[in-house]
């Protein structure tokens, strides 16, 4: 874990996603309701200003953010052995989330980092995990 230190921060990735990926998401995950696929009922209905950003679709982001770095920097696979995160604010279709993420602790194969995400410098969604270099 030489290539990992606690404190080191991970590589940001930059999203946007579109309407086409809030409705595939939903749909991979039997996710129904209307605010994330139907522009007029989330503005006109729901008084949202777009469609909202799942909060599930923000954490499989930042899982990809932090195995990316991770491996890259281990150069062998890793397993998320455990995920938390919270909403914090909305984002919505067409913003750009940047993620980020910080290496909290490396004890021996695992690696703890917190992670979050961001538009315009406000937090959207926050976490933690842990992750074990599976080489």
């Amino acid at each position: 874990m030489a290539d990992v230190r606690e404190d080191d921060e991970l590589a940001p990735q930059r999203r946007t996603p579109d309407a086409v990926d809030l409705f595939q998401f939903s749909a991979a995950i039997w996710l129904t309701h209307r605010i994330h696929y139907d522009g007029d009922y989330t503005t006109g209905i729901e008084g949202h200003p777009g469609l909202p950003v799942q909060g599930p679709l923000q954490a499989v982001y930042l899982e990809q953010l932090a195995r990316r770095d991770l491996e890259e920097r281990l150069g062998t696979r890793v397993r998320i052995t455990r995920f938390r995160y919270r909403h914090m604010a909305p984002a919505y279709a067409g913003q750009t989330l940047t993620c980020r993420g910080r290496v909290t602790s490396v004890e021996a194969d695992r690696v703890t980092c917190d992670v979050w995400a961001e538009v315009d410098g406000q937090q959207t969604t926050v976490g933690s995990l842990e992750a074990i270099a599976l080489g």
